[in-house]
């Protein structure tokens, strides 16, 4: 099992970038797939037509999003934490995520760089 933590920074507010990650109808802007996203702790949400699946855990409205991204049979949790800081060119975005599965590293990495935060990157910047 190995942990991804890396930085990002996009040019919107922490509002913004809280509501893009947890409005069905926002998502689908940035990513043009269908999502099943909820804001009550314990739902389970579903992104890029299943290709991410899990549970929400902890919301923090505009500050924090706690998740649990399955990977099959797990012994731990594969927990996601979005941390959401206004700085002066927008957000700042603190991402880590626990307990990746070894075989699933390298494209879950890729996926965070280009799929999720390049592409809320290039939506803010279109």
């Amino acid at each position: 099992m190995k942990d991804f933590k890396k930085y990002y920074t996009l040019p919107a507010a922490p509002e913004e970038v809280y509501l893009a990650l947890t409005v069905p109808s926002t998502i689908y802007l940035w990513t043009g797939e269908e999502a099943e996203m909820s804001t009550v702790p314990g739902s389970d949400f579903s992104l890029w037509e299943g290709s991410i699946v899990g549970k929400n855990l902890e919301f923090e409205e505009g500050k924090r999003i706690v998740q649990q991204w399955y990977f099959g049979e797990q012994d731990e949790p594969s927990i996601v934490t979005i941390k959401l800081h206004q700085v002066k060119e927008g957000t700042s975005i603190e991402l880590k995520h626990t307990n990746i599965p070894d075989e699933d590293y390298e494209d879950i990495a890729e996926g965070w760089n280009s799929s999720y935060f390049g592409a809320l990157q290039d939506f803010y910047n279109d």
